[in-house]
C-alpha cells in the first residue's frame, strides 16, 4: 500500500515537471511556482523549506518542481533518462529484492529533481539494495550511508537535455549563454534557465516573432511633457521653445528670459514660453519688438501745448512767446510786464496787455483841457475855445485778445452826472471807418459797445464815444467823450 502511494506521488510530481519546462512569459504563475524578478521568469518554490512539517510520521521532504516528495529517510532518488527500455540483469535484479526498496514507473525524461547529488542512472548504482523499473527510475534505501554519491568517475550517468555530467558524477545545468552553445541573435540577450535558455531583446525592443523591433516610447504617454524623439532602443524629450527640460529629463520649466538672456532695450516682462518688451513713457516698440523709439508727441496732436510743442528723448515740452510764461506744462499766461519790469518814464502810466505793455502819459490833458482827476480831462467854460469842443474828455484802456468771437460786448459806457429833464443820446465818434464796433443804447444813461468784425493783433484802435444831453426844452446842451483805447494782442490767448 505504501509503495502505492509513494508511487503515485512521484508520477503526478515529475509530469507537473513537464509542463514547467516551458518558458514563461507572464508574470502570474502555477501554482508551485513564483516569479523571479530579477531572471524575469517563474522559479519553483521550496515547499520543503516554507511549509511547516510538511511530511508527518517521520518521512522526509523532498522538494520537486511544482510539488514535493514525503520519502522514508532513508530513501534516495535516482532518475535514468535512456530513452530505450533496459532489463536489470538477473543477478542485479535478484539481488535488488532487500527491503524498503520502491520502483516508479513512466516517468519523464526531462523530469530532474533539484538538490544535486540525488541524480544517477541505474547502471551508476551498484549494490544489493536497487531496484530498477521499466523507465530506469530507481528509488534507492541504503540505512548504512542515506547520502552518499557515486564518486567513480569510470561511472558514466546520463543526464536529461541541457545538463552535464558534473566532476562529482551529479548532472549540472549548462550555461549555453557562457559555452556559446544558444542560438540567440545579435540583437539579443541570452539569459540562462535551469536545463536551457531563452533569449530577451535588448531593453527598448520588443520581441515580435524571431525578431526584436524598436519600442517607440513616444506612443505610449505620458513619458514626456511637450515633445518626445523616438530613437532607436530609446527616446528622449524635447521641450517647446521658451522651455527647458528639468532635472528629471522629461519635465519642461519655463525659459525666464529676462534673467537669462534680456533682449529688450528698456523693460522686459517674462510670461509663460516666452518674453514681452514694453518701453518707458515717451516711447513706443520699433518694428522688432525689442527696441524703443522716441515717440514725437508734438507730431501726434497739435492740442498739447497752447504756443509751441517741443519734442524731446521720451518726453515733449511746451513753450510760450515772448510775454508769456507756461504754466500747468502746457498752458501759456501772460507776463505783466507792469508788475515786474517795465521802461515807462516817471511821467507815464503802465498799461499790460495780453502779450506786452504800454506806455501812455499820465497827464493825457491837450490844451485847452485841464486834468481834474484821474484821466479825466475838463474844458473850462470861461474859456472861449471850449464853446464847439466836447466838455470832458475821459481817457480809458482796454486789451482784448486776438481772433475774438463775434458778436462780442466788450465795454459799457455811462453818464457819472444826471441832469433833470434831458436827454441823453450815444454815438461812435470817431474810430470806426472800418465798421469794426457798434454802439448800443441799453438805457437812458448808459450804452454798450459791440465787437461786430473779429480784430488781428497785435493794433491798437482808439474809439471815441459820445454822449449828448440835451434839455427837454431846448435850452441846455452839452456833451462828453469817452476816449477808449482798445489793444489787441497778438495771440488768442
Amino acid at each position: 500500500m505504501l509503495q502505492t502511494v509513494f508511487l503515485t506521488m512521484l508520477t503526478l510530481a515529475l509530469v507537473k515537471s513537464q509542463v514547467t519546462e516551458e518558458t514563461i512569459t507572464y508574470t502570474q504563475c502555477t501554482d508551485g511556482y513564483e516569479w523571479d524578478p530579477v531572471r524575469q521568469q517563474c522559479k519553483d518554490i521550496d515547499e520543503c523549506d516554507i511549509v511547516p512539517d510538511a511530511c508527518k510520521g517521520g518521512m522526509k521532504c523532498v522538494n520537486h518542481y511544482g510539488g514535493y516528495l514525503c520519502l522514508p529517510k532513508t530513501a534516495q532518488i535516482i532518475v535514468n533518462n535512456e530513452q530505450p527500455q533496459q532489463e536489470t540483469p538477473a543477478a542485479e535484479a535478484s539481488s535488488g529484492a532487500a527491503t524498503g526498496t520502491i520502483a516508479a514507473r513512466s516517468m519523464a525524461t526531462s523530469g530532474v529533481i533539484p538538490g544535486g547529488g540525488f541524480i544517477a542512472s541505474a547502471t551508476a548504482v551498484a549494490g544489493p539494495e536497487v531496484q530498477t523499473g521499466r523507465n530506469n527510475f530507481v528509488i534507492r534505501r541504503n540505512p548504512a550511508d542515506p547520502q552518499r554519491i557515486p564518486s567513480n568517475p569510470s561511472h558514466r550517468i546520463q543526464c536529461a537535455a541541457g545538463y552535464e555530467q558534473s566532476e562529482h558524477n551529479v548532472c549540472q545545468d549548462i550555461d549555453e549563454c557562457t559555452s556559446g552553445t544558444h542560438n540567440c541573435r545579435l540583437d539579443q540577450v541570452c539569459i540562462n534557465l535551469r536545463g536551457s535558455f531563452t533569449c530577451h531583446c535588448l531593453p527598448g525592443y520588443q520581441k515580435r516573432g524571431e525578431q526584436c523591433v524598436d519600442i517607440d516610447e513616444c506612443s505610449v504617454p505620458p513619458y514626456c511633457h511637450q515633445g518626445c524623439v523616438n530613437t532607436p532602443g530609446s527616446f528622449y524629450c524635447q521641450c517647446n521653445p521658451g522651455f527647458q527640460l528639468a532635472a528629471n529629463n522629461y519635465t519642461c520649466v519655463d525659459i525666464n528670459e529676462c534673467d537669462a538672456s534680456n533682449q529688450c532695450a528698456q523693460q522686459c516682462y517674462n510670461i509663460l514660453g516666452s518674453f514681452i518688451c514694453q518701453c518707458n513713457q515717451g516711447y513706443e516698440l520699433s518694428s522688432d519688438r525689442l527696441n524703443c523709439e522716441d515717440i514725437d508727441e508734438c507730431r501726434t496732436s497739435s492740442y498739447l501745448c497752447q504756443y509751441q510743442c517741443v519734442n524731446e528723448p521720451g518726453k515733449f515740452s511746451c513753450m510760450c512767446p515772448q510775454g508769456y510764461q507756461v504754466v500747468r506744462s502746457r498752458t501759456c499766461q501772460d507776463i505783466n510786464e507792469c508788475e515786474t519790469t517795465n521802461e515807462c518814464r516817471e511821467d507815464e502810466m503802465c498799461w499790460n496787455y495780453h502779450g506786452g505793455f504800454r506806455c501812455y502819459p499820465q497827464n493825457p490833458c491837450q490844451d485847452p483841457y485841464v486834468l481834474t482827476s484821474e484821466n479825466r480831462c475838463v474844458c473850462p467854460v470861461s474859456n472861449t475855445m471850449c464853446r464847439d469842443v466836447p466838455q470832458s474828455i475821459v481817457y480809458k484802456y482796454m486789451n482784448i485778445r486776438s481772433d475774438r468771437s463775434v458778436p462780442s460786448d466788450i465795454f459799457q459806457i455811462q453818464a457819472t452826472t444826471i441832469y433833470a429833464n434831458t436827454i441823453n443820446t450815444f454815438r461812435i465818434k470817431s474810430g470806426n471807418e472800418n465798421g469794426e464796433f457798434y454802439l448800443r443804447q441799453t438805457s437812458p444813461v448808459s450804452a454798450m459797445l459791440v465787437l461786430v468784425k473779429s480784430l488781428t493783433g497785435p493794433r491798437e484802435h482808439i474809439v471815441d464815444l459820445e454822449m449828448l444831453t440835451v434839455s427837454s426844452i431846448g435850452t441846455f446842451r452839452t456833451s462828453s467823450v469817452l476816449r477808449l483805447t482798445i489793444i489787441v494782442g497778438p495771440f488768442s490767448f
